[in-house]
C-alpha cells in the first residue's frame, strides 16, 4: 500500500505573506545592484582617487650636507639626523583595530611637539590623507612619541621618517661668512650658498 502524499495547502493569507516577502527581497536585491553599479561606474574614478590620496603622501626628506670647519678644525656647520613625523588621522588605530579619538591624538601631539592644541585638532579633523605633523624632530621627542604609542597600544597611522637638520655649534659666530640653509637644506647665503654644490653632493666633505 503506497504512502499517502501530504498536500500542504496555503491559504490566501499565507500566499499574501509569501508574496510580500518575495517582493521585499526582490526590491532589496534591485537596490543593491543599483548601488554597486553607481559605486563602480559613476563614482568609481573619484573613489579611486580618494583612496590613492589616503595612502600616498608627498614627503620631502632633505639630504645630508658636508661639514664646514675653521682653520683649527672646529666644526662651524654640521648636519645631524632628525626625523619627520607624518599622520593619517583615519588610520591611527589601537592594536584591537579601533580608531584613536582625534582629541586624544591632538593632546599627544601638542604635548610632545609643543604644538597648539586647537590648531592640531582642527588639522586632524579636516585632513583626510597623510600629512606632516612635525618636521626635523630631535631624538628625545621621537622617543617620547614612540613611548606614547607603545603605552597606548597605537600601532598604525603614524609614520616616522629619517631627515637631516643643519646646526651651527657657535650660533652667530662668523654667521655672515658661513651663511645658512633653507627648509630643504639648500644653501641660501655665505659659504653654504657658494659651496652648495660641493656640500650637497659630498656629505662627508670637510671644508
Amino acid at each position: 500500500m503506497g504512502r499517502k502524499r501530504r498536500i500542504i495547502k496555503i491559504d490566501n493569507l499565507g500566499k499574501k505573506k509569501l508574496t510580500a516577502c518575495l517582493s521585499v527581497g526582490f526590491i532589496l536585491l534591485l537596490l543593491l545592484i543599483i548601488r554597486i553599479g553607481v559605486l563602480q561606474f559613476v563614482q568609481g574614478a573619484n573613489l579611486k582617487e580618494i583612496a590613492v590620496k589616503n595612502q600616498l603622501a608627498s614627503k620631502t626628506i632633505t639630504p645630508n650636507r658636508g661639514t664646514i670647519y675653521d682653520s683649527t678644525g672646529k666644526a662651524l656647520a654640521i648636519s645631524a639626523e632628525v626625523d619627520t613625523v607624518s599622520v593619517n588621522p583615519s588610520k591611527v588605530k589601537y592594536s584591537n583595530g579601533s580608531e584613536v579619538n582625534k582629541e586624544i591624538l591632538a593632546h599627544a601631539f601638542s604635548d610632545i611637539f609643543k604644538l597648539d592644541y586647537s590648531e592640531t585638532l582642527e588639522k586632524l579633523n579636516t585632513k583626510t590623507s597623510t600629512f606632516i605633523i612635525a618636521e626635523k624632530v630631535e631624538n628625545d621627542k621621537i622617543t617620547a612619541l614612540e613611548e606614547w604609542m607603545k603605552n597606548n597600544k597605537v600601532t598604525s597611522g603614524i609614520s616616522i621618517d629619517g631627515d637631516t637638520k643643519r646646526y651651527y655649534p657657535y650660533n652667530n659666530l662668523a654667521s655672515n661668512l658661513i651663511g645658512f640653509t633653507g627648509a630643504e637644506n639648500s644653501g641660501l647665503a655665505g659659504l653654504e650658498a657658494t659651496l652648495d654644490d660641493i656640500l650637497a653632493r659630498n656629505p662627508t666633505e670637510k671644508i
